[in-house]
C-alpha cells in the first residue's frame, strides 16, 4: 500500500505500521489484494510519537491490538466490542509500541524545488534511468554541486540515496502485481539481479523472493499491513 502526502510517499509492506499526524492532506492506494486496518489517535496520544509522516515495523503485540481494536464489533456503537475505558488502555499499549518502535526507511521524500521536481519526473517515469546526477542537471540546467547541495539540504539524503529509495518504491509495486526478481530487478536500473537483491534485502528487510512469496501465500490478517491516522 502506498500512503501519499504532501511530504511525499511512504509504502507499507506486510507487517508495517503508516503514521499520518493530523492536518497531513493524504490518501492512499492499495496494490494487490490489501486488509487495511485503520486507528484514529486523539491529541495526548499522538503527541507522543513523530509528528511527521513515518513506517514503522509492527510488534506482535501491536498487531494484536490493531486487529483487536479493528474488529466487527467496535464498529457497532449499541454492541462495543470494548468498553470506552478499554479501548483507551488498548490504544495506550499501541502508541507505547510504536514510540518503541524504529522507523523504517520506507519514506520517499517529495521534492520542492523546481530543479529537484524536473528530475524527480524523469526518474518516476523512467525509474531504470541510469544517467549520473550531473548528466541529469545539464538536462535541466543546474550543476552537479547544486544539485547535491538541494538533495541534502531539502531532502536530507544524497542523489543517489533518493534514487535507490524510489527504486525500492517501484520494486515493491512490481512485486505486488507478480512481477519475478529478475524482471523488477532490471525494469528497476539494477545490473543484475544480486544486486537487486542485496539493496531490497537492505532496506525491506527481507528477500524479494520471500517477500512476494509471502504476499501471495498469506492469509491471516495480522500479515498484512495497517494505517494508524491522528485526529484533531
Amino acid at each position: 500500500m502506498a500512503v501519499h502526502t504532501e511530504r511525499g510517499t511512504s509504502i507499507v509492506p506486510a507487517n508495517r505500521v503508516a503514521w499520518t499526524p493530523a492536518e497531513f492532506t493524504h490518501y492512499h492506494r492499495a496494490h494487490g489484494a490489501t486488509d487495511m486496518r485503520i486507528v484514529f489517535l486523539a491529541p495526548s496520544l499522538a503527541r507522543l510519537i513523530p509528528d511527521h509522516p513515518a513506517v514503522f515495523l509492527t510488534s506482535d503485540l501491536a498487531r494484536e491490538v490493531l486487529l483487536a481494536l479493528t474488529g466487527p464489533r467496535n464498529y457497532d456503537d449499541a454492541a462495543p466490542g470494548y468498553s470506552r475505558s478499554a479501548r483507551s488502555r488498548l490504544l495506550r499499549v499501541l502508541v507505547d509500541e510504536l514510540r518503541e518502535a524504529h522507523e523504517q526507511p520506507l519514506h520517499l521524500p517529495e521534492p520542492q524545488d523546481d530543479r529537484l521536481q524536473s528530475i524527480a519526473r524523469m526518474l518516476y517515469e523512467t525509474p531504470a534511468d541510469n544517467a549520473t546526477l550531473a548528466e541529469l542537471g545539464k538536462t535541466i540546467g543546474a550543476s552537479t554541486r547544486t544539485l547535491s547541495r538541494l538533495f541534502r539540504n531539502e531532502l536530507g539524503m544524497t542523489f543517489y540515496e533518493w534514487r535507490t529509495q524510489l527504486r525500492i518504491h517501484h520494486a515493491l509495486l512490481l512485486l505486488a502485481d507478480g512481477h519475478d526478481t529478475i524482471h523488477t530487478a532490471y525494469a528497476c536500473g539494477w545490473a543484475n539481479p544480486s544486486s537487486f537483491i542485496a539493496a531490497f534485502t537492505n532496506i525491506i528487510g527481507t528477500t524479494p523472493g520471500r517477500y512476494r512469496t509471502g504476499r501471495h501465500t498469506t492469509t491471516h490478517a495480522s500479515q498484512l499491513p495497517a494505517v494508524v491516522a491522528s485526529s484533531g
